[in-house]
């Protein structure tokens, strides 16, 4: 096959990337290299393989054009550029809109009008939900729990976009969706919960996960917003690039579907109860402090991933503490070049 990855050197889009070319794919990767990490990412990609590299922007469309015609026979288009940050978004709603729903749209208009039909699949993202006010939840220790929701938020339950990033990914969901509709593209709709895994370089205001662990074998401070008990159900990295590989395979079944994507109840984890385990692992205890609530925050978002299992026969198979295990031992062995990526943020 035939791959175009945009944001292909971020978190996910490397691991993506990485598993097309083991399997003999070939590859191509459009990436602007704004993500922290990004070129570290495509530096590791250079030692495992292959690939074609294009430097650019979703939101120059003479160039996304340029690359259809040139690359005419795509298979498979995974759509992972984005700004991904709800912060950002709130400081900068209108290059957030220009990146994810404007990007989008450039994409889904170069597809359509270059008279190929590849696979595509989008990441979308659990905000489209909204701060889902009108769902009750129950407040314990040590993290919030549905009243009702016993298998997680299903792709039934009414959109409601809320902050810019919400509304950005919200609308470029929906474009991808409705363009399967109308104008028969394969599309595939992932609405993604919280990703996490190696090559992951988190920061304060995107990949929690990975932030906790960094944050905690560095010595950076962690800050706590709300009250720490905000709930989130978290997937392995190497099990969302499987659900990428049985999406493909399965696209006579897939294609105009949306799927929750997450770790599901099973996988779901407070920051307060990461916080517990890294200090289980690491065998200290973590320093943090709290601040005020994030706008937009849910206290708790676990996807119902029932869909994806029974369509696609996908599960994930990597726990919580295994996972972080991972997670925190990519962490320590690659300690030297995070320093060195964040520090360079840290200015």
């Amino acid at each position: 096959m035939k791959v175009l990855i945009t944001g292909g050197v971020g978190f996910i889009g490397c691991n993506v990337a990485k598993r097309f070319m083991d399997d003999g794919h070939k590859v191509i990767i459009f990436d602007n290299l704004s993500r922290i990490g990004s070129e570290s990412n495509l530096k590791w990609l250079r030692y495992k393989g292959e690939f074609i590299f294009v430097k650019s922007d979703i939101r120059n469309r003479e160039l996304l054009d340029k690359l259809f015609i040139e690359h005419r026979e795509f298979d498979v288009v995974i759509h992972l550029a984005a700004q991904v940050a709800v912060t950002t978004s709130v400081t900068n709603p209108q290059e957030d809109f220009e990146v994810n729903t404007m990007g989008t749209f450039n994409i889904l208009e170069t597809i359509r009008k270059s008279g190929a039909n590849p696979i595509l699949i989008f990441a979308s993202t659990n905000k489209v939900y909204g701060k889902m006010d009108e769902i009750k939840v129950v407040k314990r220790k040590k993290r919030y729990e549905y009243r009702d929701l016993h298998n997680g938020v299903s792709e039934n339950v009414g959109l409601d976009f809320y902050s810019p990033y919400g509304c950005s990914k919200g609308a470029a969901d929906q474009y991808i969706r409705d363009y399967s509709r109308i104008y028969g593209l394969r599309t595939v709709v992932l609405r993604q919960s919280c990703i996490y895994g190696y090559r992951q370089f988190g920061v304060e205001d995107q990949g929690w996960v990975a932030w906790f662990v960094i944050a905690s074998i560095s010595g950076r401070r962690i800050t706590i917003y709300g009250d720490g008990k905000q709930v989130r159900d978290i997937l392995f990295i190497d099990d969302l690039v499987d659900l990428i590989m049985k999406v493909i395979s399965k696209i006579e079944i897939a294609k105009g579907k949306v799927y929750n994507v997450g770790g599901s109840i099973k996988n779901s984890i407070s920051l307060l109860e990461l916080i517990d385990i890294l200090e289980s692992i690491m065998d200290k205890k973590i320093a943090y402090i709290f601040s005020d609530w994030r706008p937009g925050d849910q206290k708790i978002y676990v996807s119902d991933i029932r869909r994806a299992k029974k369509a696609l026969k996908w599960t994930p198979t990597v726990d919580v503490k295994t996972g972080v295990k991972k997670l925190l031992n990519w962490v320590v062995s690659e300690r030297k070049e995070i320093d060195k990526v964040l520090r360079e943020k840290e200015g």
